[in-house]
C-alpha cells in the first residue's frame, strides 16, 4: 500500500525526474495548491520558426498540473486527457507556467494552467483531466 507523500517529497520526486531535468524546467515555489515553474528558452526548444516548440507548452502545462494536483491530494496522478490552446508565440527570455485545481474527486480531477512570459504576458492555456492514483492502484 502506498504512503502519502509530503509535499518536500513530491518536490524532489519531480527534481529528480531525468525527463524534468533535461528540459531545464525549475521550479519556482511548490507548496500545497500553489505551483509555479520557469524554462529559460534555449536554442534546443525552438521549432523551425524560431519559437516555443508546441510540445514544450504541453509538458510544462502537463508538469504544472501535475504537480498542483499531487501537492494537494499527495497521491500519484496519470494525465488522462489535456488541451492547449496556443495565443502568442515566445521568442525568447524565461517562461511561466502555473496551475489551477477546478474540481478534485476521488478518482479524477480536472485542472487548468497557463504559460506566460516574463512580462506577463498570456502565451499559451491548457485543459487536463487526472486519474489519481490512490492506494498504490495502478494506471
Amino acid at each position: 500500500m502506498a504512503t502519502a507523500m509530503d509535499v518536500k517529497e513530491i518536490r524532489l520526486s519531480f527534481e529528480e525526474s531525468p525527463f524534468f531535468q533535461h528540459m531545464g524546467i525549475d521550479i519556482v515555489h511548490f507548496k500545497e495548491n500553489e505551483v509555479k515553474i520557469k524554462l529559460q528558452m534555449k536554442e534546443y526548444v525552438l521549432n523551425a520558426n524560431g519559437t516555443l516548440h508546441g510540445g514544450v507548452h504541453a509538458t510544462m502545462l502537463d508538469y504544472v498540473q501535475g504537480m498542483l494536483l499531487r501537492s494537494v491530494s499527495k497521491t500519484r496522478c496519470a494525465t488522462i486527457n489535456s488541451s492547449i490552446q496556443y495565443l502568442a508565440p515566445s521568442t525568447g527570455g524565461e517562461i511561466y507556467a502555473e496551475g489551477k485545481i477546478l474540481q478534485l474527486g476521488y478518482k479524477t480531477a480536472f485542472m487548468e494552467g497557463e504559460i506566460r512570459d516574463s512580462e506577463g504576458k498570456l502565451l499559451a492555456k491548457g485543459s487536463g483531466t487526472f486519474k489519481l492514483i490512490r492506494d498504490g492502484g495502478d494506471h
